[in-house]
């Protein structure tokens, strides 16, 4: 009896390691840091981050480190954008309260933004929570808060020496107010509180810490 023989074996693919060709470290960070703004650092797995990003876990700690060091390097990109986005009107001439006005319209834009409803502020919905529990991540958000409490007082004082505050004003105290109404828009938007709501609030705090004046 005449053996058949066997077909040859297929050959085996490779298996496919490290980054897909169409990794953009760029791109791979903003991806990560959209699902940790949607998901904070706890509900988000490296399975999460793997599909949102397109990299398999090793291409990840390849690229970034682990998640923790993942969420930090997306923390500080949201960070260098919002500062990108709001820190020009800071140091550009204009009216206290058209200044105001404008940061807080930018403050809006960021933490409205969504595919999937608005994501809040960085900051204030995630970071806080870890840093409770993080030296790193507690000193970003320290620095964070008391980066946006000089960059209102510096705004306010400007704004005193021009006549626009009276000379009772307390630039450091109405840049704590205003900080704090940054981040009573950020908490209320994360609860999607409608835009306009939001802006009635940012006019009542505008007009609080400047009165009626402009």
């Amino acid at each position: 009896m005449v053996q058949k023989s066997k077909p040859p074996a297929a050959a085996s693919q490779p298996k496919r390691r490290g980054r897909p060709r169409s990794y953009e470290p760029d791109t791979a960070l903003g991806k990560a840091l959209d699902l940790f703004r949607k998901q904070g650092f706890a509900a988000t797995s490296l399975d999460d981050l793997s599909a949102a990003t397109g990299m398999n876990r090793p291409s990840l700690y390849g690229a970034f480190g682990d998640k923790r060091e993942l969420y930090i390097k997306s923390y500080q990109r949201y960070r260098d954008e919002a500062g990108a986005a709001i820190g020009a009107i800071f140091r550009e001439e204009m009216p206290l309260r058209q200044r105001l006005e404008r940061i807080y319209a930018a403050a809006l834009d960021i933490y409205l933004s969504g595919d999937t409803g608005p994501r809040g502020c960085f900051t204030v919905v995630t970071a806080a929570s870890e840093a409770v529990g993080d030296p790193e991540i507690r000193a970003m958000v320290l620095d964070g808060l008391t980066g946006l409490d000089k960059a209102f007082a510096s705004c306010f004082r400007r704004a005193k020496d021009k006549g626009e505050l009276p000379e009772s004003a307390d630039p450091f105290a109405l840049a704590q107010i205003a900080s704090a109404t940054i981040h009573t828009i950020a908490i209320r938007s994360r609860a999607r509180v409608p835009r306009k709501e939001l802006e009635a609030i940012v006019k009542g705090a505008i007009d609080v810490m400047i009165g009626t004046k402009g």
